[in-house]
């Protein structure tokens, strides 16, 4: 029987972070792992890549910062200087190019179910049709140019992502290494780009322009969980997994970003990520969670806005097209490690997704039980 879960209440402590002299980001105040560090530019052979690769992906993590990416720089800086220039609009103007259903331009409003965050965004699907219908109410001037620097900006995070998925599927052992990658490149793919602008948390009333977009005066101390937030802090952007294959982020010199790691005694607390403007960070989605049976984690994660300077960060979440089927691959399932979640497709991930609140723990709505039949078990064995 499926039962509706939610996320259980969490220490809550954030654990500073520091930079050790191997170029890992070292969590410090006790907790056992760290947020791992990959060059993808390094001087070493391929197998290792991917083996470092799918270690950060997986062994509790599911989080890692890539440097040495090959994104070059002018991509980025051209798409951040377009979406700093429309955030910058009166919010008349900003706000013909929403409200989201999902896609488009929103402020504070987070899905249908009652989440809030200290920010406005716009979210676009990444399709080059999509993107330039869409900019026609974002950039009334000249759509075609905010097109052109969106989509240029698009395909080369798409080419990481792909890298990434790729050293994935080595680094597990996959008959077809490059299954994965080949989810997020087909013509109907599903994939976002989410373009996030968290307003100085010192001037944050600045956003009070309409009904829609009012801001409180004083936000609760209390995640909708239950569980306390960090002292001083607002939620930018609640707790909550990426439901997609895999996510890239790049955001700007401002600090926000927290994970959510074990620690030595097995309790779970938040880790501040230190800002990195040149790097991407990259964290596994719930499909590829449930597509690795569990091998590879999908981490829980939140922004809080704390900073008396703006924090601009985009995302790309790659996705498959909605009617791929979601199912653990063969090569993940073992007599130790047995099937643990029923073949579903991305359609109706989406679909129960959009049904429930950020913080729900929705891939567990997916999961085996434990009195299941051992033929449903084994699917996907042969």
């Amino acid at each position: 029987m499926v039962v509706l879960s939610t996320t259980p209440a969490r220490q809550e402590t954030v654990v500073a972070a520091a930079t050790s002299t191997h170029g890992a980001v070292v969590v410090g105040g006790g907790a056992a792992g760290c947020i791992p560090t990959v060059d993808m530019s390094a001087p070493r052979g391929r197998a290792a890549l991917s083996r470092q690769v799918a270690r950060a992906c997986g062994e509790q993590h599911g989080f890692f910062r890539a440097v040495g990416h090959g994104v070059p720089p002018a991509p980025a800086a051209r798409l951040d200087s377009a979406t700093a220039a429309f955030f910058a609009l009166p919010p008349g103007e900003k706000q013909r190019a929403g409200p989201p259903s999902p896609l488009g331009y929103g402020c504070r409003s987070i899905g249908f179910n009652g989440d809030v965050g200290e920010l406005e965004y716009l979210l676009l699907h990444a399709n080059p049709a999509a993107v330039a219908h869409k900019a026609r109410t974002i950039d009334t001037t000249d759509p075609s140019r905010f097109s052109a620097v969106v989509n240029e900006y698009i395909e080369a995070v798409r080419q990481l992502a792909c890298e990434i998925l790729d050293l994935l599927g080595e680094g597990l052992g996959l008959k077809d290494t490059r299954y994965f990658s080949k989810l997020i490149t087909s013509t109907d793919s599903d994939s976002l780009l989410r373009i996030n602008h968290y307003p100085p948390s010192c001037t944050i009333h600045k956003l009070d322009h309409d009904d829609q977009c009012k801001m409180k005066s004083v936000v609760s101390s209390k995640a909708s969980n239950g569980a306390n937030l960090t002292a001083g802090g607002r939620v930018g952007f609640g707790e909550h997994s990426d439901p997609q294959i895999l996510s890239l982020l790049r955001a700007n010199d401002v600090d926000g970003l927290q994970v959510l790691l074990p620690d030595r005694d097995g309790k779970e607390a938040w880790v501040q990520v230190p800002a990195d403007p040149s790097a991407f960070f990259v964290n596994v989605g719930d499909l590829l969670q449930a597509l690795t049976n569990g091998k590879l984690i999908s981490v829980r994660h939140r922004v809080i806005a704390t900073a008396c300077r703006p924090r601009l960060s985009t995302i790309y979440f790659a996705a498959p097209p909605l009617h791929t089927r979601i199912s653990p691959l063969a090569e993940t399932i073992t007599t130790s490690n047995p099937r643990r979640y029923r073949p579903f497709t991305w359609a109706e991930y989406k679909t129960t997704m959009y049904s429930l609140r950020l913080s729900h723990s929705r891939l567990d709505l997916f999961k085996i039980d434990d009195d299941d039949d051992s033929d449903n078990a084994s699917e996907g064995k042969a």
